[in-house]
């Protein structure tokens, strides 16, 4: 096995380096450095295989290979060890993982809210990211740069990092991770690396080679001096403030899309209706007039209020992005006290997650949702959070938040609503404009004139949830026909799904930034630790901005209940001619069959005594893919040189006899050794003796051949000569003569198989080599 040069050292230690100030720029999409671990994890893997894939002299496919196993093999206890069995061999989840964040995690990145902290597998991107550019690096270092160590293939090799530094830039957000300092960094380890590749090809000794490192030292010195004077002026000078940092995360839409859910609201009356008296959810940690917030909706298009889709959500609507543990802070609230939830969901099935103000963390609890964080979606600035894979009947979550501080009306009075973009509303009921001038009367500031039309819907209107128990019936639904009827009949009744809507279109129509909030209420009491939601808990309200302060809600549904009923007289009843009517018909079918269902599920879709469980095939994968990631390859290897063998068996005696010697030569290649690509089998044969002494095996192949039980190895010259006589002799050569060749060969393979240890003999089932 051969050394590395220390140059060649040197250059590794070097683009080591240079990677690991590029990677440190992840830091700003994952919030710490917990992520480097993964990233050290990847630099160390791709390049220890890499100098063994050299150091061993196998080829480069076959390093490849080997670098592949050990990315999946060594990763998962660097990047998902919550996956790991016994903590360090990797699972089938863990695996799955290292190859999906490999593939998918750039896009998951930049549409993942920053700290990044889901899905599980996100960590295994900067491992692939340093894995990848180590191990190419190198590979480049160790075979490509030796032949000719020149600036210009310096400088290809630092294309790598830089493509590191700038996915660190790319996939981050707009403030940067000491930029300063890891750019000087950069250009200077880089520069000086460069530089002094100049001028290696030249020859000089004595005198003249103290003046070329003079040279080069006062040249690189003056080089780097230069760049990073020109570097800092050019920094300050045009150096992008952070709002004008140029990241992806700011260019690409979150993938999430509220539209393909039903609105929320228009779901108000089941709870109302169906789930009225069934626990919705169960929830410690709430305090006397806290609400549960569900969906906030701030689009509307005539039929419905919505929340607003990707391409239709303004630039102050936030959106929904993929979020960890941590999640993102609104960027309009003023945040008051804290709460600590405690959430376990009951008869609710949906995909929107009950909140409380606006959430710091949020922590699923629950197998089944834990296996699912990254389906978890955040809005920062609507409160309110998306499981997109369900939420239903066990989902548990504990969820830390602070609520919005609600001024006083008095507070208010000076204060302008905040100047947002929303989505717009389109086809709002003309009568709800022409109510909202009416309503809001000689109110001069915005927030006496919300708090004058959420007092005339709350005073004026009666409360009617559409019951039979109802007095007075009430039709579901929000769109502008059931808005217009609110207003148009003689008495305003409705539930909080029509008087929120009304008083959000009302608001909207004289210009402020509406929208509509759909949650429940509960009654808590204080010092109350659980708390029971029903469905009759269910709720809706209206919150509008206001500059410097956040979203105040309004609440304007009416308490009333007691609809006045309208006397109208009943007509008089005329008597009417009797007419004798038919006798009736008799029906002779027959009613008496009984409807008989049939099983019609197959025997084998039942429950059998012999069913795997399934704890079972994921330890069989788990062991199983590893295996066959490692033994596959070692099998197709040990195919094609059997066929190989067997062909080399065949044909003319003297063929056969010249094939046991290519069969020698091939085997000792695979081991590792360097057979001459042309030359006689006398000169191969000194070639490997020769390396033989080189590496000390020639004493360790004698003793292993006295040790075996077959045939005493030959020297490989004395096989050759022999060889060469039973080739070029002219005679024909007997069978026992061939066999005897192969058997010569085969115990000198076999005795410097075992000389050259476990290693080599390991990766010798990797390699083939055919000798033309």
């Amino acid at each position: 096995m051969k050394r590395l040069p220390r140059n060649v050292t040197s250059d590794i230690l070097v683009l080591s380096l240079l990677s690991l100030l590029g990677i440190i720029g992840y830091e700003t999409s994952f919030g710490d450095l917990n992520f480097l671990l993964a990233a050290l994890a990847g630099l160390v893997v791709g390049t220890l295989v890499a100098v063994a894939g050299t150091l061993w002299r196998l080829g480069v496919l076959t390093t490849v290979l080997l670098a592949l196993a050990a990315y999946f093999l060594l990763g998962t206890p660097f990047t998902m060890p919550e996956t790991a069995i016994f903590g360090v061999l990797p699972s089938l989840s863990s695996l799955a993982g290292l190859a999906y964040g490999a593939v998918f995690g750039w896009a998951d990145i930049v549409t993942i809210g920053t700290p990044v902290e889901a899905p599980y597998y996100i960590a295994a991107l900067p491992y692939f990211a340093a894995w990848l550019v180590s191990l190419v690096g190198t590979l480049l270092v160790t075979r490509w740069l030796p032949k000719r160590r020149t600036a210009l293939r310096a400088s290809v090799l630092v294309i790598g990092p830089a493509l590191l530094y700038l996915s660190g830039i790319l996939l981050g957000t707009d403030e940067a991770y000491f930029a300063g300092v890891r750019g000087v960094a950069f250009a200077v380890i880089a520069l000086v690396w460069i530089a002094w590749h100049r001028g290696t090809t030249v020859e000089a000794s004595g005198e003249g080679a103290k003046r070329l490192r003079r040279q080069k030292i006062t040249g690189t010195s003056a080089v780097v001096a230069g760049a990073v004077a020109i570097g800092a002026l050019a920094g300050i000078a045009f150096a992008p403030v952070s709002p004008d940092r140029f990241v992806l995360r700011e260019e690409i839409v979150p993938p999430f899309d509220p539209l393909e859910f039903p609105s929320p609201l228009s779901g108000f009356r089941k709870y109302t209706k169906d789930l009225a008296e069934e626990t919705l959810f169960t929830v410690r940690g709430l305090e006397p007039g806290d609400t549960l917030r569900l969906a906030t909706m701030d689009s509307y298009t005539g039929r419905l209020w919505n929340v607003a889709g990707p391409e239709d959500v303004g630039a102050d609507g936030g959106g929904y992005g993929i979020v960890g543990e941590t999640l993102p802070e609104p960027g309009l609230a003023d945040l008051g006290s804290r709460r600590d939830l405690e959430v376990e969901v009951g008869a609710y099935s949906d995909v929107w997650l009950p909140t409380v103000g606006y959430g710091s963390s949020l922590r699923l609890l629950d197998e089944r949702s834990s296996a699912n964080a990254g389906d978890l979606r955040y809005n920062p600035e609507a409160g309110t959070a998306v499981l997109t894979s369900g939420v239903d009947e066990g989902t548990h979550y504990e969820l830390q938040a602070n609520v919005q501080r609600e001024p006083d009306t008095e507070d208010l009075l000076d204060v302008p609503v905040a100047d947002l973009t929303l989505p717009i509303v389109e086809n709002s009921p003309d009568v709800a404009e022409a109510k909202a001038s009416e309503f809001a009367g000689d109110a001069a500031s915005p927030i006496e004139q919300l708090r004058a039309i959420e007092t005339a819907l709350k005073t004026g209107g009666f409360l009617s949830h559409g019951l039979a128990s109802d007095a007075v019936p009430s039709r579901a639904g929000h769109g502008a026909d059931r808005i217009t009827e609110l207003f148009t009949r003689s008495q305003m009744v409705g539930d909080a799904e029509q008087y929120a809507a009304a008083m959000a279109l009302m608001a909207r129509d004289l210009g402020y930034p509406a929208r509509v909030v759909m949650g429940f209420a509960p009654e808590i009491s204080e010092g109350q630790e659980e708390v029971e939601v029903v469905g009759d808990d269910v709720t809706a309200w209206v919150e509008v901005a206001f500059e410097g302060v956040g979203w105040v809600s309004f609440r304007p549904t009416p308490d009333q209940v007691d609809v006045p009923k309208e006397e109208t007289p009943k007509p008089k009843s005329e008597p009417q001619p009797q007419v004798r009517q038919p006798p009736r018909a008799e029906h002779t079918e027959d009613e008496l069959i009984a409807t008989v269902e049939i099983d019609e599920t197959d025997d084998d879709d039942k429950d059998s005594p012999f069913k795997v469980p399934g704890w079972v095939w994921g330890t069989l994968a788990a062991i199983g893919i590893p295996a066959a990631i490692v033994f596959l390859p070692m099998l197709a290897v040990m195919l094609v040189k059997a066929a190989r063998r067997r062909k080399r068996r065949t044909g003319p005696n003297e063929r056969q006899a010249a094939a046991a010697w290519e069969e020698l030569v091939d085997r000792y290649a695979e081991l590792g050794f360097e057979p001459p690509a042309q030359a006689t089998r006398l000169q191969s044969a000194r070639a490997l003796e020769r390396q033989l002494g080189e590496q000390g095996l020639a004493a360790a192949m004698r003793t292993s051949g006295a040790d075996a039980t077959g045939p005493e190895p030959v020297a490989l010259t004395a096989l050759a000569a022999t060889i060469d006589r039973d080739v070029f002799d002219g005679g024909s050569v007997p069978d026992e003569v061939v066999v005897h060749r192969w058997t010569e060969a085969e115990a000198a393979t076999a005795a410097v198989t075992a000389a050259v240890g476990r290693v080599r003999r390991f990766i010798s089932r990797y390699r083939i080599r055919s000798r033309r």
